[in-house]
């Protein structure tokens, strides 16, 4: 078949790829025209290409199964399969621009594949089915599109139902930094980096590539003195001023590559595919990654929900073939059940991370969300064995059921996540205000 795919981002570049890869003939279209022969890539339109990004286990799962030549080459570009204390693995440890180039990099090989630089300005339809996508004065006609263009998805605004969700209450600042030659990493609670969960905000060190990681801290926005943090001076004083964290960015130890980057607008977000009557809404169009489903990126499950989507859709289309309708009614009821309970897990969870940081205690009186229920194993090694597979992505959120009770237990004993030595939330806020005065 030929089949446009919209968005030349970590999900449609992997769609294009497994596609391509199936024999059918693939053009993708993405505004931005790609990595340039020297110099840094500055992608158009994707406000988050050098924020830290957690690549997990179903990123490499996802590679090793359709594209184990992209796994080897981003390897050899210095990415690193983090495993667990069991030897599984957990996660891939780079940055998006170096997973994009080599995405990009087996795209541009692929003889099936074409890569157009343009933007697309609307789906055409004919008797009532997506014919074709019109960039400019330009029209690429295909028996399938895939809509991989993201949450916002201008160019079918106009044919999709609104999205459920909203707001997950979080803001950030990220900077990017590598480590001198020779530099020992800093310290580390997790094959992914150092998490720090204070009440009012999380500081994070996420590992990258290359001796490149990246230093991050969420908050909920409420105090407009934080917003001091885009301001490299009290970004690094503050970072500096957090046990752990500040070892990461010791000037000794490495040096920052990157401004200081804000990153808002976060949503909760999930659209389906069919209408009320469980036909298609854009017949010959299908949404994927996230067009159809955003988490707050506070847990990181973004690219491996794209990737688990793009497998699934793959599959699909391979099963249905030129029956685009039935393809689109198996991938939506896929998602349904295995992409939209992590929709409706964040949305929970959020709602009540933003209660809690707003000064409210752990409510006993109702299901605990997933955060509180995993936080749990801490004082009871006995419910890991339950939330492992949740927190490692393997099993849905409602296995998380099994561990509630006894999770809620312990927090009506009285007991509460150890907070780890650091400033409070009034403190980073204070030190912005100091910088800023």
């Amino acid at each position: 078949m030929r089949i446009v795919i919209v968005g030349a981002g970590p999900v449609g570049l992997f769609c294009a790829i497994a596609l391509a890869d199936r024999n059918h003939q693939i053009a993708v279209v993405d505004r931005d025209g790609g990595p340039p022969p020297h110099g840094p890539w500055v992608r158009k339109g994707v406000m988050q290409f050098h924020h830290a990004h957690t690549f997990r286990s179903q990123v490499v799962d996802a590679l090793c199964a359709e594209m184990p030549d992209v796994l080897d080459d981003l390897v050899a570009r210095g990415a690193e399969v983090a495993v667990g204390p069991n030897g599984q693995t957990v996660a891939l440890l780079c940055r998006r621009s170096t997973f994009e180039y080599a995405l990009r990099a087996a795209a541009a090989a692929h003889p099936n594949v074409v890569v157009h630089a343009g933007h697309v300005d609307r789906v055409v339809m004919e008797n009532g089915r997506a014919v074709a996508v019109a960039s400019g004065d330009n029209r690429l006609a295909a028996d399938l599109i895939v809509d991989a263009s993201g949450r916002a998805s201008r160019f079918t605004r106009s044919l999709r139902p609104p999205a459920e969700g909203g707001d997950c209450g979080a803001v950030y600042v990220t900077r990017q930094y590598r480590l001198h030659p020779n530099a020992q990493r800093g310290p580390v609670n997790s094959p992914i980096g150092l998490s720090l969960s204070y009440p009012g905000y999380l500081a994070i060190a996420f590992l990258h590539d290359n001796g490149t990681f990246s230093v991050t801290i969420n908050h909920d926005g409420s105090d407009p003195r934080l917003r001091g943090l885009r301001e490299a001076g009290a970004f690094e004083t503050s970072v500096l001023a957090i046990p752990g964290l500040g070892e990461w960015v010791d000037p000794n130890r490495s040096h920052p590559i990157t401004p200081v980057l804000p990153g808002g607008r976060l949503y909760n977000s999930y659209r389906g595919q069919l209408d009320e009557t469980g036909r298609p809404v854009v017949p010959g169009l299908i949404s994927v990654g996230d067009a159809v489903c955003t988490t707050t990126p506070l847990a990181g499950r973004g690219v491996a929900l794209g990737l688990l989507q793009a497998r699934a859709l793959v599959s699909a289309v391979e099963r249905c073939g030129v029956d685009i309708s039935s393809a689109t009614a198996e991938f939506d009821a896929w998602c349904v059940g295995n992409i939209k309970p992590w929709f409706a897990d964040h949305v929970a969870a959020d709602a009540d991370r933003i209660r809690r940081w707003s000064g409210g205690d752990v409510d006993v009186s109702r299901r605990l969300p997933s955060d509180l229920i995993v936080a749990a194993a801490a004082a009871d090694p006995g419910l890991w064995a339950v939330i492992e597979p949740y927190a490692h992505m393997t099993a849905l959120p409602d296995t998380l059921l099994a561990a509630e009770p006894r999770a809620r237990q312990l927090y009506a004993s009285g007991w509460r996540p150890d907070v780890p030595p650091g400033p409070s939330r009034d403190d980073l806020a204070a030190i912005c205000a100091e910088r800023a005065a």
